[in-house]
C-alpha cells in the first residue's frame, strides 16, 4: 500500500477525540494504538480486541507518527547521566 493511501486512514476532526489523530471510522487514536504496542501488546492481540481494525490501519499509525516526528527536535524525557 502506498504512503498516501496509508495516511488517508488517519483523520483529524475537532469533534472526534478532541481533534487527536484517529483511525478513520473509529475513535481509536494513533497514540492509543502506539501505546498498546509500546507496552507489549502484539498486532494480533490488538486486531482481535478491536474488530474492524486492520493491519494497514496499524501501519498507518506508524507512518503518521514517523511523518509527524520527522522534523521535530527533542529534549530528552529523562537526563542520562554517566
Amino acid at each position: 500500500m502506498k504512503e498516501q493511501q496509508l495516511l488517508e486512514r488517519i483523520v483529524l476532526n475537532p469533534k472526534v477525540m478532541v481533534g487527536k489523530p484517529v483511525i478513520r471510522g473509529t475513535r481509536l487514536t494513533v497514540d492509543f494504538i502506539l501505546n498498546l504496542l509500546a507496552h507489549g501488546a502484539t498486532e494480533n492481540e490488538i486486531l482481535n480486541e478491536y474488530k474492524g481494525l486492520t493491519i494497514e490501519d496499524m501501519h498507518a499509525c506508524f507512518l503518521f507518527a514517523t511523518k509527524s516526528l520527522k522534523n521535530t527536535e527533542f529534549m530528552p524525557l529523562m537526563a542520562e547521566y554517566s
